[in-house]
């Protein structure tokens, strides 16, 4: 079955350009597009401020995962017809989350059901957003999204590593132990030193009075001996409370210790870039942002479209999918193409692509990972560790991480294990009973006791063996990044790529957006160009 019905262009826009080539040729035409707001600029906050309309100009989207979705809602906006083909049942791509009644069959074979009860969830997609990330935040006040704060780190969390020499192998510890000791022995160390002018003399005596005062403020030292000696917030041995209770003062960690075993590492003086202690979320689950997408645009969206074969020629782009429920082919066709699909995915089609760029795409490895969710009958971290959001640590299983979301509930599901490398393709070759007994040992260490009584049900993910991804985000050496990206960036004929694997945001939501902007920018300047031009030739040809 060919879809081949195309609406009539802008024909009066169309005529108008013939008739200006007539007298003043191509760069005539060219120096109209101006006035018709064809002048462009890039932008990171907002979507490029594309104006002039395409009325008719048809740009099929692979993909109904955000960087697709982008795409279709701002061209539309500008008169392009839309089609977007989704493999998948519904919008999103791996922004997802997992609540009752979610399915999911890797490549095996496998399905998974979620059966969280209603109202609980797992974003075992992605799962915070950064400040900074206002393309994400654009979208979610412009469709009315909103948002939550997200507790990405929190000092009453555990650290446990079982790799480490001295008395804290094995030992479950608070950060705030660890972050205050640390800092404040070292603090100690360094203002003793500057106090006996063992430091640079080109430190002058202010300088060095301004160095010790800042050192007893970040360290906590006793301003007349410059010695540590712990603070309330590394915690009490007994907590301070009402009446005649001062509470008892704990004492700090022998500094020796904790240099030796390392963990100081764990922590840094403030978060990576991506990495704030606060972020933000979707009140309700992370899938809420491809929810309201698919408000803007869904009904240019054909779900269960598997994309067998990509060609194009001078005059536009044809592409062959597959109904993967009918087994009934189809063939769409278009001027131009803006192909969202994961280039893990891409390579296994026969897509068309110029040799350049094949050679390009076979240069981007995509990361194997994986996550678990898992829902408790109560919230004992809450109830018996008092932690509120965050992540406990450890050396052998990455990290749990605590909702932040629904506190002082009956029930909640925290994320059991996030994996990585080579541990989550062990981990992904376990059945999903398997993966519950793994995280749950992993749990017991932490809170013993607690995790499996309380246990009830879990969701696993792994992002590598889930069709349509075939892994959790694009992973560039040094040098694909210098070589191949550049390619990937610059369309292939007709043939324009936008994904979070085309962005600096690998993994992030906010790359595949911006990503789209960029691409879309780029076509509506081509597709007004192409216009142009075959306005002047239709006029030479008469």
């Amino acid at each position: 079955m060919a879809d081949t019905d195309r609406p009539n262009t802008n024909l009066d826009r169309r005529n108008f350009l013939k008739m200006l080539g007539a007298v003043g040729g191509t760069t005539a035409v060219f120096s109209a597009l101006d006035s018709f707001g064809m002048s462009m600029a890039s932008a990171q906050d907002a979507p490029p401020d594309l104006s002039g309309r395409s009325d008719g100009t048809r740009v099929i989207v692979l993909g109904a995962g955000l960087a697709g979705m982008t795409a279709a809602y701002e061209l539309s906006k500008l008169g392009y017809e839309t089609p977007i083909l989704e493999a998948r049942t519904f919008a999103g791509g791996r922004t997802q989350s997992a609540r009752r009644g979610f399915s999911l069959t890797d490549v095996t074979g496998t399905t998974q059901r979620c059966l969280f009860d209603e109202g609980e969830y797992i974003n075992h997609g992605p799962w915070r957003i950064p400040f900074h990330h206002r393309s994400t935040l654009h979208y979610c006040t412009k469709f009315g999204v909103p948002l939550e704060v997200m507790v990405n780190q929190n000092d009453n969390a555990y650290v446990l590593h079982d790799d480490i020499d001295g008395p804290f192998s094995g030992q479950r510890m608070r950060q705030r132990e660890i972050k205050a000791d640390m800092r404040g022995h070292t603090a100690e160390l360094l203002a003793k030193a500057a106090d006996q002018d063992a430091l640079d003399r080109e430190l002058t005596a202010d300088d060095k009075e301004q160095l010790i005062s800042y050192l007893v403020h970040e360290g906590y030292l006793d301003s007349e001996d410059l010695a540590y000696r712990g603070t309330s917030g590394r915690g009490y041995a007994s907590n301070p409370g009402a009446g005649m209770n001062p509470g008892e003062s704990s004492d700090p960690h022998g500094f020796l210790d904790l240099l030796r075993s390392g963990l100081g590492r764990t922590f840094r003086s403030i978060g990576a870039w991506n990495q704030q202690p606060t972020m933000l979320q979707p009140v309700g689950g992370m899938d809420r942002i491809a929810k309201a997408f698919e408000r803007e645009v869904g009904h240019m969206i054909r779900y269960g479209m598997e994309v067998q074969r990509i060609r194009q020629n001078d005059e536009g782009v044809t592409v062959e999918v597959e109904n993967v429920r009918s087994g009934e082919t189809y063939t769409i066709e278009g001027d131009y193409l803006i192909n969202t699909i994961p280039l893990s995915v891409l390579n296994q089609i026969d897509n068309g692509h110029s040799e350049e760029h094949r050679r390009a795409m076979g240069e981007v490895s995509y990361a194997s990972t994986g996550k678990m969710g898992l829902q408790f009958s109560r919230r004992f971290w809450e109830e018996d560790d008092h932690i509120y959001g965050g992540h406990s640590v450890t050396n052998f299983a990455g990290n749990i991480s605590y909702p932040s979301y629904g506190f002082h509930k009956q029930k909640g599901v925290l994320l059991g294990y996030y994996n990585f490398g080579g541990e989550a393709v062990r981990v992904s070759g376990m059945s999903h009973e398997d993966r519950v007994q793994y995280a749950l040992d992993i749990g017991e260490r932490l809170h013993p006791g607690q995790y499996r009584d309380a246990y009830e049900t879990g969701f696993s993910v792994a992002w590598h063996l889930v069709p349509y991804s075939l892994g959790g985000w694009a992973s560039w050496s040094g040098s694909a990044r210098q070589d191949a990206y550049p390619v990937l960036n610059e369309p292939d004929g007709r043939v324009y790529l936008a994904g979070e694997h085309l962005s600096y945001l690998t993994g992030w939501m906010a790359g595949g957006i911006e990503s789209a902007w960029i691409q879309i920018e780029k076509l509506h300047r081509r597709a007004a160009q192409d216009e142009a031009r075959a306005a002047v030739k239709g006029f030479a040809r008469a």
